[in-house]
């Protein structure tokens, strides 16, 4: 990393915080920044989930609107997504990622097919009424041990949950992924800066710009028309899945 310009960092770290408060894919933008400045993959993965946690505080704050009225769906899915990205944290601190690998781009484009599919918001609301919790907090829980373990389009999958299993529209379904994923990705942070190998020099400029572009994710949510950027998250969404299958698979 010597000789790096953590300008490079901070732009990188703005995109990513904007891509991931409205889509989800924060790391497809600043997992390879941190590779390209010099880091090993293992600590360009931690440090990478530390500096995102940035990207969320930023995305929650920009989200409040849109989370009134969801208090009671926070306090019972957040504790889930905690102890999910913790046991997703502690998985990767203890066996290689690539244990993910060849399931992983078949769940990010069935979960990017998901958020376009139409809904009808009655039947949604009727149905959330009478299924059982458990049901949302398992998927909940899995997607977080996934982010805390590999983190690709961790965002994605949780908003196709959420825009399936509730009868929220897409804006506030995005302010409620960016708060699971943010307590999801906080979690696994506390367990990477206490045992892993995180390098600060270059998560503090990354966490800079995550937070700026996390905090401005919200408004371009609430401001966009909701079919257009439901197409424009699934249509890059599928372009992910693409890339790592051709990854895993060749």
């Amino acid at each position: 990393m010597k000789g790096f310009d953590p300008l490079w960092l901070v732009l990188a770290g703005f995109g990513a915080g904007l891509s991931g408060s409205v889509a989800g894919l924060a790391s497809l933008v600043s997992y390879p920044a941190l590779l390209a400045v010099g880091l090993p993959p293992v600590s360009a993965n931690v440090s990478n989930a530390v500096a995102l946690v940035f990207s969320s505080v930023g995305s929650v704050w920009g989200s409040r609107p849109e989370l009134t009225g969801q208090r009671a769906r926070a306090r019972r899915l957040g504790p889930i997504a905690v102890v999910g990205g913790l046991t997703g944290g502690l998985l990767l601190l203890e066996t290689p990622s690539s244990a993910f690998a060849l399931v992983v781009p078949w769940l990010i484009g069935l979960a990017s097919l998901t958020i376009v599919i139409p809904s009808n918001p009655a039947r949604l609301a009727s149905n959330e009424a009478h299924r059982p919790t458990w049901k949302l907090g398992a998927g909940v829980f899995l997607i977080a041990v996934y982010g805390g373990y590999f983190g690709a389009a961790a965002g994605v999958l949780l908003l196709a949950l959420v825009l399936v299993a509730t009868a929220e529209p897409l804006a506030r379904s995005n302010a409620m992924k960016n708060l699971l994923v943010g307590s999801a990705n906080a979690t696994a942070a506390v367990a990477f800066v206490a045992i892993g190998p995180v390098r600060w020099s270059a998560v503090i400029p990354l966490a800079v710009g995550c937070l700026a572009g996390g905090r401005l994710g919200p408004i371009v949510v609430r401001r966009v028309p909701a079919t257009p950027l439901k197409v424009l998250i699934a249509c890059a969404g599928l372009g992910l899945a693409v890339h790592l299958g051709i990854d895993a698979y060749r």
